[in-house]
């Protein structure tokens, strides 16, 4: 498997073992050093079964139990119980185990879920061969060092021994005087430690974005704005009725002001941080907000990018279609970034001009920041759909959020542009430029060089 070894090595601790075990029998039993717990506590001799497991076949197990600084808990348990402990076998640990688990375990923030999951295989009990049931309808619980049970059954057809959901490949693989070691074909797993995998990425722990009420929106600036104060039943309304409604279809919203507008600046970060909360609130899109915050650095690079004065159009995957992306779409380095960059076009576009434009021109080839492709929209079922073939994508929930220079659209797929044509290579730099479309959105140059 392959794990960096921290703390206390084996050999070290073994010499350690026998050093402090022939000092312990060489101090009178009445010494007053001796220290006022139990006189078994602590004292580990040579043929002590934590002994027999470093120094064992099991070596994937043993650099485990180093790693997750469980060796004086372990001390402390075998001198005071006889142990039982379930030992994986070493290609269940180095082949078998999921890599992204792997690599979940190993992380230093998750140690607490390393010990967990180790001291689910140990049982402060002397369980040997003959303490499994005799039947396969019968089942036999035992806690574990974790606070949780495991479940010990037989295979119905073959009547190996089961426990929790591992074969015990090995019964009675070593044994000693305070404890034995079954060998098992594969690791167990709480479902504490399973829960803590399945919410590593929770979109609750961004710092970034505070859940906090859900969002209203200005329908006359279409800009997030502060909660009003309750009102008493019966109150008048604090809008008129004619401004409280949203605009028409025949409204279009007003282009998004340029980097010189009356402020000279714009507050990128801010309105980047709204937007992703408002993702948060309106439901079917964390994934696309846990790549923008945690897993690329595709937040700030658009919070500084309306900061300088630019528009965005974000094309967002739900959580349906993002869940679809296979592990050797997201496993290159950088993949992430180039798929959302795919995703964001540098003009402000909303549903109504979009499906104006599709309707009236056809297709229309929108430019991305994935320098130089562009993405391909078409009028389809009533709609706007982006990309061609298999490949396309329906704008699904429109105007998800637009505050005049971020706009959100959502989309039942994720786009990925057509295979390039190879074509000759040349020194020269090339400027792409994208064209505002009558009124929208705005100029965005890119120096790219081939």
């Amino acid at each position: 498997m392959g794990f960096h070894i921290y703390g206390v090595s084996k050999l070290a601790f073994m010499s350690y073992l026998f050093l402090f075990s022939g000092i312990c029998s060489a101090l009178p039993e009445n010494s007053t050093t001796r220290s006022s717990s139990p006189t078994n506590s602590g004292q580990i001799n040579s043929n002590s079964v934590l002994v027999a497991l470093l120094d064992s076949h099991y070596t994937e197990l043993a650099e485990l139990v180093e790693k997750a600084l469980l060796l004086q808990t372990l001390e402390e348990t075998v001198g005071k119980h006889n142990i039982t402990i379930f030992a994986p076998k070493n290609e269940a640990l180095e082949r078998d185990l999921d890599p992204e688990f792997k690599r979940f375990l190993l992380e230093p923030g998750n140690l607490k879920s390393l010990q967990n999951l180790l001291m689910f295989h140990i049982i402060p009990t002397r369980i040997g061969s003959d303490g499994w049931p005799t039947h396969p309808e019968l089942t036999h619980h035992h806690r574990t060092l974790s606070k949780e049970n495991l479940r010990f059954t037989r295979h119905e057809e073959t009547g190996d021994r089961i426990v929790d959901r591992a074969r015990v490949i090995h019964p009675d693989s070593l044994t000693r005087p305070d404890g034995v070691i079954h060998g098992i074909e594969r690791l167990l797993i709480p479902q504490s430690v399973q829960d803590d995998f399945n919410k590593r990425r929770s979109l609750r722990s961004i710092s970034a974005v505070k859940p906090e009420g859900a969002p209203e929106v200005d329908p006359r600036t279409h800009r997030l704005k502060k909660p009003a104060p309750p009102t008493k039943p019966g109150s008048p309304p604090a809008l008129p009725i004619y401004d409280a409604l949203a605009p028409g279809p025949s409204l279009a919203p007003a282009p998004a002001p340029g980097p010189g507008g009356p402020h000279h600046h714009f507050n990128g970060e801010a309105q980047v941080k709204d937007f992703i909360h408002t993702l948060l609130h309106y439901g079917g899109y964390n994934e696309m907000a846990d790549i923008l915050v945690n897993l690329t650095s595709l937040a700030t690079e658009m919070g500084r990018l309306v900061s300088e004065g630019y528009v965005l159009t974000v094309l967002a995957p739900n959580d349906e279609a993002m869940a679809k992306l296979t592990t050797e779409q997201l496993s290159e380095p950088g993949a992430p970034e180039q798929i959302m960059y795919y995703h964001l076009i540098p003009e402000y576009q909303t549903e109504e001009s979009m499906y104006n434009a599709v309707r009236r021109f056809g297709k229309i080839r929108y430019d991305t920041l994935r320098l130089p492709h562009k993405v391909v929209a078409q009028e389809a079922d009533g709609s706007v759909k982006f990309g061609q073939g298999d490949g396309s994508a329906y704008l699904f929930d429109p105007d998800i959020y637009t505050d005049g220079r971020i706009s959100v659209q959502g989309i039942d797929g994720v786009l990925f542009p057509p295979e390039e044509v190879e074509t000759k290579k040349t020194a020269q730099p090339t400027k792409v430029v994208s064209k505002p479309r009558r009124g929208k959105g705005s100029v965005f140059n890119w120096e790219f060089g081939i």
